[in-house]
């Protein structure tokens, strides 16, 4: 028998109750791989659509479940070993990364463990000046921004639409960030400013004084009013909610502007989009370290900052997950692992 970690494991699909913590298979470093030991783990929405048997999806799409299955892409760590073919890393980097997205998005990406494989390819290394949990919480949601905000940075098919996803022009356009105090949202809307847009931020209250500190031009409490009643007339709309009426947000962009969506399934809104001359626009963030090395100097420098809401232990996943169910996150979650 090999060598054995403790690891995050479902053996079924199911609520948060379904994570279990104990001893697993240490993975193997295969060639251009890297052996990260991890020392935080952030969490993002397909770890829990997974747990949950992406339940939600039509039953022939739903995973079959080659269990047991260890959830997670978000790493910050510490290289223990290289294949012989990899010279970017060493043994000893502190490194980060998401890992192996979206190859494993219904198998799992092995994260929620001591030690997590990855291609050397998908990892950067950390920023100095952020601790591991910061550095965790960072690369889908830094990725997810950067890829739609600045440069998609990959050829692949994109399952939503029949083009491929192409960012807009940021310095001197008004963008409108929705969702801006989530994963991805407060991400973006730093990435905007550093770019040089003017930047209306849509959020809950709570998320008011983390957003001006980010410098928004306009903060707009959803609960207090729509924003399809407030605004007209911006260049781009980022989308970071989803869910029912994202057509309404079409009201808000002028002739000519476009919508990116971060999840466009249940939009209805294309035959008005195409009448105003709005682009619509979707595509699926990849792994990729050479933007994540890119995006680093700017987590150094300080223009954008990771926010955490929460951390737990590993072994503690299951009340990470619970924390997910009670809504209204600002920032990452992140797993810190002993």
């Amino acid at each position: 028998m090999g060598e054995t970690m403790k690891a995050v494991r479902l053996h079924a699909f199911g609520g948060p109750e379904v994570l279990t913590y104990e001893d697993g298979p240490k993975p193997d470093v295969r060639p251009g791989e890297v052996l990260v030991r991890v020392r935080a783990v952030g969490l993002n929405p397909p770890d829990w659509y997974l747990r949950d048997g992406y339940r939600a999806l039509p039953p022939e799409w739903r995973p079959d479940g080659d269990f047991p299955l260890i959830l997670g892409t978000d790493v910050s760590g510490v290289v223990e070993a290289t294949a012989a073919d990899v010279t970017d890393f060493q043994v000893g980097d502190e490194v980060f990364g998401m890992v192996r997205f979206p190859d494993g998005v219904m198998t799992g990406g092995g994260a929620y463990a001591q030690y997590v494989s990855a291609p050397a390819s998908h990892l950067a290394r950390k920023p100095a000046k952020l601790d591991h949990i910061q550095a965790a919480g960072a690369p889908m949601s830094l990725l997810t921004a950067w890829q739609f905000l600045i440069e998609l940075g990959h050829d692949a098919p994109n399952p939503f639409q029949t083009f491929p996803h192409a960012p807009v022009e940021l310095e001197g356009r008004t963008v409108l960030i929705n969702g801006a105090g989530g994963g991805v949202g407060h991400l973006a809307t730093q990435l905007a400013k550093a770019r040089g847009a003017r930047v209306i931020a849509v959020a809950s209250a709570k998320n008011a004084a983390m957003l001006g500190a980010f410098g928004v031009d306009q903060f707009i409490d959803y609960g207090k009013a729509a924003v399809e009643t407030v605004v007209r007339d911006v260049d781009l709309v980022l989308d970071a909610v989803g869910g029912a009426r994202m057509e309404r947000l079409l009201d808000v962009i002028r002739p000519g502007g476009a919508l990116f969506l971060v999840n466009p399934l249940g939009f209805e809104g294309h035959d008005v989009a195409a009448q105003r001359g709005i682009k619509v626009s979707s595509t699926q963030v990849r792994s990729n370290g050479a933007q994540l090395s890119r995006a680093a100097a700017l987590l150094d420098q300080g223009a954008v900052r990771v926010v955490i809401d929460s951390v737990f232990p590993l072994s503690e996943a299951s009340r990470a997950h619970q924390r997910v169910a009670e809504g209204g996150i600002q920032g990452k979650i992140v797993l810190t692992v002993a």
